[in-house]
């Protein structure tokens, strides 16, 4: 009996302004990028041609501009009075729906909300639960490893960075699920137009905001060491925090410690079962290892945000009108051959390695100290115990897009 089949919606393009050439237009959806079951880093290179401009616009989630070339991801973020975060998702209904601090301030209304945030995530502070940290890794893969097998993505990212972030914030190991759904829908809203996916985004946020709500009232006064009293119990300004800001601040929390190292490790991991000469480079040094991390960060930058044009502006022989938004795929910094030889290539003995996957400036990563460590004691804790391991023959990763890319289906495999 033969079903009829719909086909899929045509995507929604936006009408293409009167100061954008024809010449700098690509057809690049953010949220489905060509080619990108090959994987999504694969699929971002691809816009990054040899004769592709450093601004390029398109009509997709939207209409907006993306910067292809690391030195303008660096510059732009680095240049808050120009470029502006009051819009950093696109398309821009999400955008406008999107409530979390302080990503979405300029200085210096940012700063003593980002003062903090850095209070419980300075470099000091994680270093203090470097051994629980390591604690956890070692429980989840001794739990499979003695299997021969164990999908990725679902046993280890999915389980290893969001217990750390529950046990630092002091929240119930039950929750995940009902987070995951939300963070999912916050950087990879759905709908079919800018408004429907704005509309997703909205109710995500909120659902966010919901959950949070009874835990900052529980704390609020409180003398708990847990990253969310310590954020909610910070003044701004010599005041309390007001509570739309407290919602927002720990709403990003969570969605940081949910959604991004989560799906970094996989990509990264999916990598090296695939080159076993970088796993047994890793192996044979143990400073190689550790000098390593930041080659991962460099390789499998995950985040493409966006950011809000102040004025109207010529830039890198550009026409920009005020509140154009410019989309910054922090993988597109790392992969920036004119920046590095052979990006695609995870090398080991790499100097001078730069990149974007922490952003940059005034809204640079504050879960940057924990993501490092997180990476680093599942490259030293895995390799201990798994020193040889495969993707599963016909393997297939599912890859998305985003505003977060994500991966799932990871199947590995190995000999016990």
């Amino acid at each position: 009996m033969e079903t009829d089949t719909l086909p899929p919606p045509a995507k929604h393009r936006a009408a293409v302004p009167d100061h954008v050439p024809p010449e700098l237009i690509r057809e690049v959806d953010a949220y489905a990028l060509d080619g990108i079951e090959e994987g999504v880093h694969e699929a971002w290179k691809r816009v990054q041609q040899p004769g592709t401009p450093p601004l390029i616009w398109t009509p997709f989630t939207g209409g907006h501009w993306i910067a292809t070339r690391g030195a303008l991801i660096d510059e732009i973020y680095r240049s808050p009075d120009r470029f502006s975060s009051r819009v950093i998702w696109v398309p821009r209904e999400a955008g406008e729906a999107y409530e979390m601090v302080p990503t979405k301030m300029d200085p210096p209304e940012h700063t003593p909300y980002r003062k903090a945030l850095d209070k419980g995530l300075n470099l000091a502070q994680i270093r203090k639960v470097e051994s629980d940290i390591r604690t956890v890794a070692v429980e989840i893969i001794e739990s499979f490893a003695a299997n021969g097998q164990c999908d990725f993505a679902r046993d280890f990212a999915g389980i290893f960075p969001v217990k750390v972030f529950l046990t630092l914030a002091g929240l119930p190991m039950e929750d995940p699920p009902k987070l995951n759904l939300l963070a999912n829908e916050m950087t990879r809203p759905s709908g079919n137009t800018p408004e429907e996916q704005g509309r997703s985004l909205a109710a995500a946020n909120k659902g966010f905001f919901d959950y949070v709500a009874p835990i900052i009232a529980e704390r609020r006064g409180g003398t708990g060491t847990d990253l969310i009293s310590q954020m909610v119990n910070s003044e701004i300004n010599g005041q309390p925090m007001p509570e739309d800001k407290a919602l927002g601040l720990v709403s990003l929390l969570l969605l940081g410690g949910l959604d991004t190292v989560v799906n970094l490790l996989s990509f990264m991991m999916i990598y090296l079962a695939r080159h076993p000469e970088t796993v047994e480079e890793l192996r044979s040094d143990p400073m190689k290892l550790q000098r390593g991390v930041e080659e991962m960060f460099r390789r499998f930058a995950v985040v493409s945000d966006a950011r809000y044009v102040v004025a109207d502006m010529e830039y890198y022989g550009t026409h920009l009108k005020a509140g154009d938004l410019i989309l910054l795929p922090t993988a597109l910094h790392g992969l920036d051959d004119t920046q590095h030889e052979d990006p695609m290539k995870v090398d080991l003995s790499r100097r001078n390695v730069t990149h974007s996957t922490f952003a940059q400036g005034p809204h640079r990563c504050a879960g940057m100290h924990l993501a490092r460590l997180e990476v680093m004691v599942t490259l030293q804790e895995w390799l201990a115990r798994i020193p040889r391991f495969a993707l599963k023959e016909g393997a297939a990763p599912i890859y998305h897009a985003g505003i977060v890319a994500a991966v799932e289906d990871v199947p590995f495999v190995w000999e016990v």
